[in-house]
């Protein structure tokens, strides 16, 4: 695998857009989608929307990857 992102396009919201993420990246965003049971687009349109404007979508995608793997790692939390 390489260490360089590489460009995928998606739609969002009925328009395509490019993003750039390394193989490990895109490989663990699908996986986290068909957990899911999403569209690798409807979660990259969820995450689209709850992005702020300082960040990109590129970004906004490695930390909601990062979390999602932190998170399972750190098991339940208590209410």
């Amino acid at each position: 695998m390489s260490g360089r992102p590489v460009k995928h396009s998606l739609t969002l919201r009925g328009h395509r857009t490019s993003v750039s993420l390394e193989d490990e990246f895109w490989d663990a965003f699908r996986e986290i989608a068909r957990q899911e049971g999403k569209p690798l687009n409807a979660l990259a349109a969820e995450i689209d929307a709850a992005r702020g404007m300082e960040s990109g979508l590129a970004s906004a995608i490695r930390l909601y990857v990062l979390r999602h793997y932190r998170d399972r790692a750190n098991g339940p939390t208590a209410p």
